[in-house]
C-alpha cells in the first residue's frame, strides 16, 4: 500500500493545525476569550477529520 507523498504531507500539516487549535482553545478558557475558544475547537475538529480522511485508503490503494 503505497501513499501519496502530498497526501502525508498535508496530514502533518493537519496535526500542526490541531495542535495550534489546542493551544488556541486552552487560550481563550484562560483569558476569557471565548471566539478563540470558538476557533480554536473548530481547528481541533476540522484538523482532525481532515488527517482522517487524507490518511484513509483510497480505492486505487490496491494498484
Amino acid at each position: 500500500m503505497i501513499r501519496s507523498d502530498t497526501r502525508i504531507h498535508l496530514a502533518a500539516i493537519t496535526v500542526f493545525v490541531s495542535l495550534a487549535g489546542i493551544a488556541a482553545s486552552i487560550r481563550g478558557v484562560l483569558f476569557d476569550e471565548p471566539s478563540l475558544f470558538r476557533y480554536g475547537v473548530i481547528a481541533v475538529v476540522g484538523g482532525v477529520a481532515c488527517f482522517v480522511l487524507l490518511l484513509n485508503p483510497t480505492r486505487d490503494a490496491d494498484s
